[in-house]
């Protein structure tokens, strides 16, 4: 491998990202890893810790972010941080691997922002925001405040989706899988 390479999937919280994510790294015939994220939240009931995040006191999170541990970090909830700690993807790198991120839109800039040849911006757009309402209900992890926050946000983050070199509509998980495959082989071997 000639160039390490940065994947980055962005989308509104219940878009489907982190399925698709889990999908491509099962195509064996790619070197793909996947970036864990670490965060300032407590860890929902099925989570662990180093599998599906880093979970992080705030004040450590604060004290790493201060160190300059992060590629890239943002508040993306009031006082709750996530970001890609910099250790991690160059840990990842040094095994052959090109890098997933699943992260929020802001976090996905800053990565392309970093490293502007080796990344692929690639936005996963849901079906529309009342599809997106039913998925976060369905999960049954969000109180009312969090789901209105979650929504909010989405909002926001589909205004940016022109701003991703990529935007795959996720209303046939099946059929945005095949395009997340077929963009991302071009892209790792070109």
């Amino acid at each position: 491998m000639t160039k390490r390479k940065c994947v980055v999937l962005s989308a509104p919280s219940g878009s489907g990202k982190t399925t698709l994510a889990k999908r491509l790294l099962q195509n064996t015939s790619l070197p793909l890893a996947f970036s864990i994220s670490a965060t300032s939240r407590e860890p929902r009931a099925n989570e662990k810790d180093g599998v599906d995040y880093f979970f992080i006191k705030p004040e450590f999170f604060q004290e790493k972010i201060d160190e300059g541990s992060f590629l890239e970090h943002e508040e993306v909830y009031p006082g709750i941080f996530y970001g890609t700690l910099r250790a991690e993807v160059e840990r990842l790198w040094s095994e052959g691997k090109h890098v997933i991120f699943d992260i929020d839109v802001e976090g996905g800039f800053q990565i392309k922002k970093q490293f502007p040849d080796q990344t692929i911006t690639i936005f996963i757009m849901p079906p529309s925001l009342e599809a997106l309402k039913g998925r976060l209900t369905n999960r049954d992890t969000e109180s009312t405040e969090s789901l209105k926050m979650r929504l909010s946000k989405a909002k926001n983050e589909m205004k940016s989706a022109s701003k991703f070199e990529h935007i795959i509509h996720n209303d046939d998980l099946n059929k945005a899988e095949q395009e997340l495959q077929a963009l991302v082989t071009r892209f790792i071997e070109r």
